[in-house]
């Protein structure tokens, strides 16, 4: 296959602009505005932008379009840089703000005016949407639009030294406002704004519009394909038009692609912004966001990510994916890699009356039957133990396989046992399992064992330590959809479920980040911002069972 037809339709596009000598090298950027975190479809950009650059050997940056200091915060940026680093994608030293070019952005629209192709407009916001036009009747001219060259010139820069206050001048390129693509009526490319930037200070008052500077940004930086999506589409004549009247030799390219959706989750960043400041989440990083710090804070991890990003493809057509391919990216990434640890979440004691009174043993576990190479650990196994209270029912179903009154079943690394009874409260709730244990079922003793169809894991009761653990669903109630006929969000009430587990002693000494299996129960990575020192607080990252049929 030749590359002029391999990969997908932006690597197509790249392809015939170096055959055809338009490039001779290939250069993305990642260009986010500070007024927010990233999310799940952020990293899609970042990595098809990252990973467009590393396949053709050509230079990634990161770019902050900080055009806008009425919305950015310096919090921001520093987030953004985090998760960008923490996706794996590598720009080196080549960090960029659009308020580095800020200087050069005004020079090129002194030479706007001069070329008669700039102009300042006295029209309010309210006027200039008037005299726009709608789809289908064309707009018209600006009262301004015929002022001489010397008059826009005196303006702006009174502009720029202060003279007029917020909203009172805008300057605007002098297109065409008859054209069927409104984007193209005249729109205004610098306002006046009296704020303080957090890059610039109080060095501007008045602030480029982020059509005007997001071209500008790209040619200045040498740029070659522009990698944005869809809804710039109707854009890209305006991006052209200000990369040709600028003069720039060997503009970039713009190209589009589709956004990334998740079915029934919230992404957008004003309705993050919403439960953020409603207090419905903690913060930006909360674990139930597709935000890239709260998947990062759930435990995924950046290879997850990345997988799922390549199963979701690149297209030019808009779709969803489902939440549950990013789950399954996330359970086969960490299959192989995770220790299975037992624990125990919603304990209920089991007594096993048989064994010796204050005898306690050990046993061998292996930390992955998938991956010998992450080894064996030993655990403890005693009299008096924890196990799920769903591993027992007094009344069970048919083909219930696990512990009820008379049936044996196999403690996991351990022994057989039967149970024999129970003690309740004055409730009726179950407080105390009885049973009894064969001495000679002991696991991997090699003795012949009979066949039993049930296996339950289990903790230590006198060293499993108890553990803050949270169990995750969706923040949106999935059968209801996302947003309610008013506009408001479907909340799912079960969002969050906090417990005490008890687990192995030596998780005592989990640091953050790390992750484990706790078998049966799912996968768990300790919190880092809630866990303390010998007190850690475990995140459900996902279940063990999947819904999700990766298609071949």
């Amino acid at each position: 296959m030749s590359r002029e037809s391999a990969g997908n339709f932006i690597e197509q596009f790249i392809n015939e602009d170096l055959e055809k000598g338009v490039y001779d090298h290939v250069q993305t950027r990642f260009p986010p505005e500070p007024n927010g975190y990233l999310h799940i479809g952020h990293a899609k950009s970042i990595l098809l932008n990252y990973g467009i650059a590393k396949e053709y050997g050509g230079k990634f940056s990161l770019r902050f379009d900080d055009t806008n200091p009425e919305k950015e915060k310096t919090e921001f940026v520093k987030s953004i840089i985090e998760d960008v680093k923490w996706l794996g994608a590598d720009y080196g030293d080549r960090l960029f703000y659009a308020s580095d070019y800020f200087d050069e952005m005004y020079e090129i629209a002194l030479k706007l005016i001069r070329k008669g192709k700039a102009y300042v407009s006295d029209l309010t916001a309210d006027e200039i949407r008037e005299y726009r036009g709608t789809l289908t009747e064309p707009g018209k001219n600006d009262p301004n639009r015929e002022r001489s060259v010397e008059e826009n010139l005196e303006l702006f820069t009174k502009m720029k030294d202060g003279a007029f206050r917020d909203g009172e001048k805008t300057l605007r390129a002098k297109i065409d406002m008859a054209s069927p693509n409104i984007n193209m009526r005249d729109p205004i490319i610098y306002r006046v704004a009296h704020l303080t930037h957090h890059n610039t200070g109080d060095k501007w008052c008045i602030y480029p519009m982020y059509d005007y500077a997001h071209p500008l940004e790209d040619a200045i930086e040498g740029v070659t394909h522009s990698l944005c999506t869809l809804e710039f589409e109707d854009h890209r004549p305006l991006y052209d038009w200000v990369v040709r009247e600028a003069e720039f030799k060997n503009p970039p390219r713009q190209i589009e692609f589709s956004k990334m959706y998740l079915t029934n989750v919230v992404t957008g960043k004003r309705y993050i912004k919403r439960l953020v400041e409603d207090g419905i989440v903690d913060g930006w990083d909360d674990p139930r966001l597709v935000s890239i710090s709260g998947l990062r804070r759930r435990g995924f991890t950046p290879s997850s990510i990345k997988k799922f990003v390549e199963l979701a493809g690149i297209s030019k057509s808009q779709g969803s994916a489902d939440y549950a391919m990013l789950e399954y990216c996330i359970r086969e990434d960490l299959k192989p890699s995770c220790k299975r640890m037992l624990a125990v979440l919603d304990p209920v004691k089991l007594v096993i009356d048989n064994y010796p009174e204050g005898q306690t043993e050990t046993l061998t576990a292996p930390n992955n039957l998938e991956n010998p190479e992450l080894g064996e650990r030993t655990v403890t196994f005693s009299r008096e133990l924890y196990i799920e209270r769903e591993d027992f029912m007094e009344d069970p179903p048919k083909k219930y396989y696990r512990l009820y009154p008379g049936n044996e079943v196999r403690l996991m690394y351990a022994y057989y046992v039967t149970c024999t009874g129970v003690e309740k409260d004055d409730n009726g709730n179950i407080t105390v399992i009885h049973a009894t244990y064969d001495p000679e079922t002991k696991s991997g003793s090699g003795a012949p064992l009979r066949k039993v169809k049930g296996t339950i894991h289990w903790v230590n009761a006198q060293d499993a330590i108890p553990v803050r653990t949270r169990l995750y669903e969706n923040l949106i109630d999935e059968e209801k959809g996302v947003y309610n006929e008013d506009g408001s969000l479907n909340l799912n009430p079960n969002s969050l479920r906090e417990c005490t587990a008890y687990v192995e002693p030596s998780l005592r000494d989990a640091k953050p980040y790390e992750r484990f299996q706790f078998i049966r129960n799912g996968f768990f990575c300790v919190d880092s911002r809630d866990s303390k020192e010998n007190d850690p607080v475990f995140n459900r990252i996902v279940s063990l069972k999947s819904s999700f049929k990766l298609s071949t």
